[in-house]
């Protein structure tokens, strides 16, 4: 069972504000920038991800139920900064983790205590693709 929503709430309203800016400089660590779907507001949301291959893969320790996750499913895509580099990403696919994807063994050890087993894999899109807001 993924963290609970109380938390992701907390998380959303006070600790992303401070926490935010510095973890989307660290490794393994990013920003999605994304738009929402009903408000059409554009929202920034600090992530942690990893590379699988050529995707960028997003953990979900919330599920992905989450609205950033249904802003990315809806628009087919989204900008992640990530170490000071802006990429877009499209084709997104939310996943369960079988045992054998390809990540970081803390990452694994984190997330498998609370039962996070699900993850968002974007792939990285062409500049000639790329579509500004």
């Amino acid at each position: 069972m993924p963290i609970p929503r109380r938390v992701a709430r907390f998380n959303r309203r006070v600790a992303n504000r401070f926490v935010g800016p510095v973890l989307s400089r660290m490794p393994g660590f990013g920003r999605v920038h994304h738009r929402g779907r009903k408000s059409g507001r554009v929202y920034s949301t600090p992530v942690k991800l990893f590379r699988r291959g050529q995707d960028i893969v997003v953990t979900l320790p919330y599920g992905p139920g989450s609205d950033w996750v249904k802003n990315v499913l809806a628009a087919g895509g989204c900008e992640i900064t990530t170490r000071g580099h802006r990429v877009y990403l499209d084709n997104p696919v939310v996943f369960t983790d079988d045992g054998r994807t390809a990540m970081p063994a803390l990452t694994r050890a984190v997330l498998s205590r609370v039962g996070a087993t699900e993850f968002l894999a974007l792939t990285p899109a062409s500049a000639s693709a790329r579509t500004k807001d």
